[in-house]
Formats: structure tokens, sequence, C-alpha cells
């Protein structure tokens, strides 16, 4: 008989981290996790297995379709917005490609448990694409359907995966069947820039914030790639998984879309310095905008409407600004650089 589980890919990574650490304090939840780099030995014991792999291998899916009963995928392998910039036919490869087989996984697994495996995906702000300063301005909080015109090859996939997502779960195989049936139980959030305070950022266009803090912290001086009036959605690590889990959970008939966006909270980037240089008096930080890179975070929101996850399934952050600097980041950062006197 197959072992009921839960599958993670991209293990390693800054979500997969906070994720494992809370689903394996759960004695009735078996993790496998997935990461084509070894598992972060802190992760290990926290795992039923681990396999060392790409999602791009077809035959590696296969064997777990064949090992395991898997209940929920969280798809949390990609290639990030700055680092797809660079090689965006290889991000393309990886984001979409690997997402799509992860998806054929899910069909198969729902269809011979007889029910839908949920599929759950992280996008990002990346998918929206607003034209100019000032209609960034001027809209304010923006909703999940609007302004859905990206300018980054990460963007183009996480918005073409949204879309593949609504495909399998409504659409596949079903176009001459009965649309009543659900293929996969496929569920989005949209995130805002994530900060963490025990993991390093690897790649992200909102990476300034954490990045900052992370130097600060270890007495390093820090060249921000952005103009100090750049604002930002945000959220911590801490609220990120526990908008995962919450949305996981979410009865279906709840749900009134398959995308949600979340958030918490929107500081510009000297607000984000001011904060810091209160902790750390002796921060050297320089605002030294990188002009691509700066022109992809002026096409992103300034803020997002959340209100259809907290209608949908009560998402609220624990985390305002104040909590998250005061309570979670700066004292972790500090206690993970700082030493003893």
């Amino acid at each position: 008989m197959r072992k009921e589980v839960v599958l993670i890919t991209g293990a390693n990574g800054e979500i997969g981290h906070g994720l494992i650490a809370h689903l394996g304090s759960k004695k009735n939840i078996s993790i496998v996790a997935m990461d084509v780099a070894p598992l972060d030995e802190r992760l290990r014991h926290s795992c039923e297995h681990f396999i060392q792999g790409d999602i791009l291998d077809t035959m590696l899916l296969g064997r777990l379709v064949a090992e395991f009963e898997i209940r929920t995928i969280f798809h949390l392998a990609s290639i990030l917005s700055t680092k797809a910039e660079y090689n965006p036919e290889t991000a393309h490869r990886v984001n979409v490609e690997g997402t799509l087989n992860l998806l054929r996984l899910a069909v198969e697994q729902s269809s011979w448990q007889g029910r839908p495996v949920k599929f759950i995906y992280p996008s990002s702000i990346a998918a929206y694409g607003l034209p100019s300063l000032e209609i960034k301005k001027k809209v304010g909080k923006i909703r999940e359907d609007q302004w859905l015109k990206p300018i980054t090859m990460y963007g183009c996939n996480k918005l073409y995966c949204e879309q593949l997502g609504r495909y399998y779960t409504y659409y596949y195989r079903q176009l001459a069947a009965d649309h009543g049936h659900m293929n996969v139980d496929f569920r989005c959030l949209r995130f805002p820039g994530l900060i963490s305070s025990v993991t390093i950022p690897t790649g992200g266009t909102s990476d300034y914030g954490p990045e900052m803090l992370h130097h600060a912290a270890q007495g390093e001086p820090y060249a921000c790639f952005v103009r100090e009036d750049t604002r930002l959605p945000f959220m911590t690590m801490p609220d990120a998984v526990k908008a995962l889990l919450m949305l996981e959970c979410a009865p279906q008939e709840k749900l009134t879309q398959l995308v949600y966006n979340v958030t918490s909270f929107s500081p510009t980037a000297q607000e984000i310095y001011l904060r810091i240089k209160k902790a750390f008096p002796n921060a050297v930080v320089t605002f030294e905008p990188h002009a691509a890179r700066q022109a992809i975070v002026d096409t992103w929101p300034a803020d997002v409407d959340d209100s259809a996850a907290a209608n949908d399934w009560g998402w609220n952050p624990d985390y305002d600004e104040e909590r998250a600097f005061n309570e979670y980041l700066i004292p972790s950062i500090k206690a993970r650089y700082l030493q003893p006197e």
C-alpha cells in the first residue's frame, strides 16, 4: 500500500524551510521533499523521504507516482526574477515545463485516487506590469485581475502557470465530458516580497529589503539597487507559510477564485533603511539604482488588494510592519549574527 504524503518541491528555498519546519512538527503528516541540491541538514529530521533531483526529470517524477499517494503538492521550485533575466530560456524550462510536469503528476494521482489532489502554487507580484510610475501611484491597491502585463520572463512564467493550473483544474480531458469533475484542486497565492530571518535571499528583484537587513546585521556596507522612494508590498516568511497552510486547508466550496493576493505592509526602501538604521546604528547603506532591476520593480504594484483572501478563507497577517521588524526580523537576525560579548 502506498504511503500518503505531502510533496514539497524546492525544499531548500526560503519558503521550503519555513513550510517543512512547520509541517514537520505535526505527527500526522509525512513529507517527501525534493530539490536539485542536497537537503539542508536542519530539515532532514522533518522529512519522511528526500529526493535529490530535477523537476524536469520525468522518469524521477514517475517514480513518485509509483511509490507514494500524494495528497497535496506544494510546488515551490523556481528560478527567481533577477536570475531568470540572465537566462530566460532556462528559466522558462524550469518554471513552466517543471510546473507542467508536476501538474501532470497531480492529474495522474487524482485519477487513480478518485479525488482531486491539491496543488498549492506560489505565484508573485511579478505577474503584474504597470506601464508607468504615474499610473502606479494613481491606481493604488491592485486586484488579481488587473494590469497583468509582466515584462520579465519570471512574471510571464508565473502568469502562464496560473493559467495552466486553471486549465488542469477545470478543462483537461473535460471539454466533452462532465464539467462537474475536477482533475486537480489548483490553488495559487500571489506573494509580495518575502523577508526571512532564517535564509539569505537568492535572486529575487525584491531582495533589497532582506539584503539590506542581513548586511547591516553583519556590519557590511550595502548598495541598494533601487531608489529610496521605491515602494513594494512585503510580508514575513512566517506569514507566507501561514498563508500557504490556510489556503491548503480552506474548504473548496468557500473558494471563489483560483488565484489570491496576499500581503502585509508596503514600505519604501528609505523606510526600510530607517528601521534598520535604528536597530543597527552603524549600518552603511547607499542607494545606487541598477537600471534594469529598477525598471522591473517600477512595473510592480506599490500595494495589492488581498480582500478576496480575507473574505474567502480568513486571511489576516500576523505581522504588520511594526511587528515584522521589532518582534521577528531584528531580534532573530541579531541573534543569528551578533557574537556574545
